[in-house]
């Protein structure tokens, strides 16, 4: 009797359990993605706390053409990634910041190719500390893609049950004249 009772305890508790990560967890996951932008911008507003500041700096004179020098356009990024992960945590204008997060992605791997050497080691295998930075962004990219499915695809369904027509005017449409 005790094994069956611990067996539909169990059963239960499972079932419980995949229901609440089915509903909540994209919604885990773009919050933790906003708190990352939120946390690693904020160092880059203040000199000298990211430890990507550097080459954030130098991709950012690049790009540039020297018009922006690092030291204005990294604190000018971690506002910017502060602003994305407020939005990300609060769920604000969410086609909006998932696009314009992937588009930043994008532009957080050109150190790969404007500046390998600070990025590879002795063999293009290895990675520095800066280049492990960056190469992790991949799992940031593949989360915001995740999330962009489910929370962009649940708007769209809701949108289109708003929009479809009620079962009573397409049972009227089809009845023969």
């Amino acid at each position: 009797m005790r094994r069956h009772r611990l067996s539909c305890f169990l059963r239960r508790l499972e079932s419980f359990s995949h229901h609440w990560i089915a509903r909540n967890s994209a919604a885990c996951l773009r919050v933790s993605i906003g708190l990352v932008f939120l946390w690693f911008g904020a160092l880059k507003i203040f000199p000298g706390l990211s430890p990507a500041e550097a080459l954030a700096g130098k991709t950012i004179e690049r790009l540039s053409a020297g018009l922006v020098p690092g030291t204005l356009g990294v604190p000018l990024l971690g506002l910017f990634e502060v602003a994305l992960g407020t939005a990300l945590v609060l769920s604000l204008a969410l086609r909006q910041v998932l696009v314009t997060l992937l588009a930043h992605m994008a532009g957080t791997g050109l150190p790969l190719l404007l500046f390998p050497e600070k990025v590879f080691g002795p063999d293009p295998l290895t990675l520095t500390f800066e280049g492990q930075y960056i190469v992790k962004n991949l799992v940031i990219i593949s989360g915001t893609l995740v999330v962009a499915a489910r929370e962009l695809g649940e708007r769209h369904q809701r949108k289109e049950r708003r929009d479809a027509p009620s079962p009573a005017l397409v049972q009227q449409e089809v009845r023969p004249i």
